[in-house]
């Protein structure tokens, strides 16, 4: 079994008029299947209301399945018996920081988290250290959040759950509220995440060049996964891509329109060089 997987995993909430009334049911989640394994970099891409940052919240526990199944590291999610261990192997990190950091200075709230788990003090406060180095947020551990930038905000707030030790970390739209700079600060240190061994990694976006380095990708549409396979194989399915009103990264659809014109350029461009290295090649 998979750290995380689902199966024909459905979501439905209540539907309800301006007096409160339940008016009917509306299904977020519908028939999902998803094998993620150990140490994977996995993506969920989707447009606003996809039904990603639901399925993201049944990865933590904060929401139970209404059909189907949810495990993590091998526990049912629906079982209340499990939900100390599903919480302690899927660390979340949410759109935005201030909804999750609770302390008054930087080293406090990251080693808030580890003291809740009844980590001894010593062992804390290296957590804390090495933490914040991984985020590269070490020279800022005295300082208060509040006078941090949203880009530094999110990197404390991913410290604080690396600093937990969890085996799963699910950033939900962690880029989404930042600045230009601040996603470029989260991006670099959502890569360093990857270098922790035997962590798997679980990032839900929907800006398309975040996703490059993925192992596998999940394109997700009205509560269905619509897409599935490496970032390659997926980038190359562009039309496809914007039926679902995803942003295709430029380099991508330059080679595609390249491709449409009759060059042999290869399918699932990526990244700039790619690109060049492909044009060279045709002389």
């Amino acid at each position: 079994m998979g750290m995380v997987q689902t199966e024909r995993l459905v979501y439905e909430y209540e539907k309800r008029d301006e007096e409160g009334n339940v008016i009917g049911m509306s299904r977020a989640i519908d028939g999902v299947d998803i094998d993620v394994k150990e140490g994977q970099f996995i993506a969920i891409l989707g447009h606003n209301g996809s039904g990603k940052s639901t399925l993201a919240k049944h990865m933590n526990a904060i929401l139970v399945p209404t059909e189907g199944t949810m495990w993590v590291d091998g526990k049912d999610t629906k079982d209340p018996e499990n939900l100390w261990e599903v919480r302690q192997s899927a660390g979340m990190v949410f759109q935005n920081p201030d909804n999750q950091i609770i302390g008054t200075v930087v080293e406090e709230d990251v080693g808030f988290g580890p003291e809740n788990l009844g980590v001894p003090t010593d062992e804390i406060w290296s957590r804390v250290e090495e933490s914040l180095k991984a985020v590269g947020m070490i020279e800022y551990r005295h300082h208060s959040p509040n006078k941090l930038s949203g880009g530094q905000k999110q990197r404390v707030a991913i410290a604080g759950v690396v600093a937990m030790e969890p085996k799963c970390i699910v950033l939900d739209e962690p880029t989404a509220m930042l600045d230009p700079v601040g996603r470029k600060e989260v991006l670099k240190t959502v890569q360093k995440l990857r270098e922790k061994k035997h962590v798997t990694v679980i990032l839900i976006t929907h800006y398309m060049e975040e996703v490059v380095d993925a192992d596998q990708v999940y394109v997700m549409d009205h509560g269905h996964v619509v897409m599935k396979g490496s970032p390659r194989e997926v980038f190359a399915q562009v039309d496809k891509l914007k039926e679902y009103r995803l942003d295709v990264p430029q380099v991508t659809v330059l080679s595609d329109l390249l491709r449409k014109k009759g060059l042999e350029i290869p399918a699932g461009i990526l990244k700039k060089e790619e690109l060049v290295d492909a044009i060279c090649r045709l002389n």
